[in-house]
């Protein structure tokens, strides 16, 4: 007989069934002649009757000796019972140990330094197993939703010559002799890509040198980018709106028990429908203003500026048409207002501030040259770059997109660490 996965088993139709499962201990107790164990897999938690008169001798002893993360297989006869977690119990006809763990270091009341520390274990903790397979129905859900718009998934480089965000947040090495940086994003790359298969995506690491400490900042985070060819600013905001809608209902369908546990409602999910809210940046800066910030046009918004405007919102809000001066060199200015360009950021509702940051992309030479030297940055330096503009220029957009901001929205998560299994923060590459 296979093993089961444990989720299998938690329903009327499998009571009196066989059953053979295998896993980690979760919790355990001893009760006279009886081991209360319950049983963890990557699937659910079950608890197994270890009972002195049905098991061999040493499986009993063992099962009373087997310590928390000890990895056991048992058989058994599913029974119904109310008073298990999940409702139903395996009856042991047999228990093997096979590895005795030693004393679990995690015990409850652990502060959030130690639990980073031993993070590798701590994985194993059924909300972070349930934030893990959430994410991984985020870019499940992304990558069919660009297949489904004819996007194609590309492999940009991780290792770049230059910025693209703006040099203060790079991350340098030595690469043979030369410098060399860890990538900030895709972009400039993806733009590339649009000149011959016109609409393309990537799933990539990207890193920044941020020195912030807050609940919404990695060092390296997993980005969603898109660009497309002939996309205007009003396609790149349609294009967004129905992504998070997409990947908020597939979340919502498929990890519903997941969500739940983590203190989310997937009603909440399958309410997200485009057409989101729009605010232009100066809208913003007076709603802003009226709310006690002491924001000023001109400024860019910080977290506490993006919580003030969606912190009562439960679906996510668009702001566009910031101030070019505050903005990359490559997004397209409005041509009724030249101070500002076509960018928008969209921001998650509930107070978790921006998920994603998209423009129409610049597509005259002599205007990108002009930015990058009111920006401070010597054009030679993106001479390839330029060469886009150079060798048939046409209107594009694109957008990136943060996996763990979204995952931290659709999660209620409190901070965006647990959103990924190995953080990187400020003070922390361990383990």
């Amino acid at each position: 007989m296979d093993f089961q996965p444990i989720a299998s088993l938690l329903q009327e139709s499998m009571e009196g069934k066989k059953a053979r499962i295998r896993g980690w201990i979760y919790r355990t107790r001893s009760s006279g002649g009886v081991a209360f164990v319950v049983l963890r897999d990557s699937t659910a938690i079950l608890q197994c009757a270890v009972k002195k008169s049905q098991v061999p001798e040493k499986q009993f002893a063992d099962a009373e000796k087997a310590l928390l993360e000890s990895a056991v297989e048992v058989e058994g006869i599913i029974k119904k019972d109310g008073r298990a977690p999940g409702g139903f119990e395996v009856q042991a006809t047999s228990f093997r140990v096979k590895q005795f763990a030693q004393v679990f270091p995690i015990s409850r009341d652990q502060s959030p330094e130690f639990l980073l520390d031993v993070r590798h274990l701590w994985i194993r903790s059924r909300e972070l197993t349930a934030a893990a397979k959430v994410k991984a129905t985020v870019l499940e859900a992304a990558r069919a939703f660009f297949k489904s718009r004819g996007y194609w998934e590309t492999t940009p480089p991780l290792i770049v010559s230059g910025a693209c965000e703006g040099g203060s947040t790079l991350f340098d090495f030595n690469y043979f002799g030369k410098k060399a940086f860890l990538s900030q994003s895709a972009q400039l790359y993806l733009e590339a890509l649009i000149y011959s298969l016109e609409k393309v995506y990537a799933i990539t690491p990207s890193f920044r040198a941020e020195k912030s400490r807050t609940v919404r900042h990695l060092a390296e985070y997993w980005h969603i980018e898109g660009e497309e060819a002939y996309m205007d600013f009003e396609g790149l905001l349609k294009f967004e709106e129905e992504l998070i809608a997409f990947i908020c209902h597939q979340v919502a369908k498929e990890r519903a028990e997941e969500l739940k546990r983590l203190g989310r409602d997937p009603s909440d999910l399958l309410k997200i429908k485009p057409p989101f809210k729009r605010l232009k940046y100066e809208e913003a800066v007076s709603l802003l203003q009226k709310k006690g910030s002491s924001v000023q046009f001109g400024d860019d918004f910080g977290a506490e500026d993006e919580k003030l405007l969606t912190e009562h919102e439960t679906q996510p809000l668009f702001v566009t048409h910031f101030p070019k001066k505050i903005k990359a060199f490559y997004m397209k200015q409005d041509l009724e207002n030249p101070e500002l360009v076509f960018g928008n950021d969209c921001l998650a509702p509930e107070g978790y501030g921006e998920i994603i940051g998209g423009s129409q992309r610049e597509d005259d030479l002599k205007e990108i040259e002009r930015r990058l030297k009111e920006q401070g940055s010597d054009p030679k330096d993106y001479e390839w770059y330029l060469d886009l503009r150079r060798f048939g220029s046409v209107p594009h957009s694109g957008f990136g997109l943060g996996a763990e901001r979204l995952v931290r929205w659709i999660c209620k998560l409190e901070h965006i660490r647990d959103a990924t299994p190995f953080p990187r923060v400020i003070n922390r590459s361990y383990p």
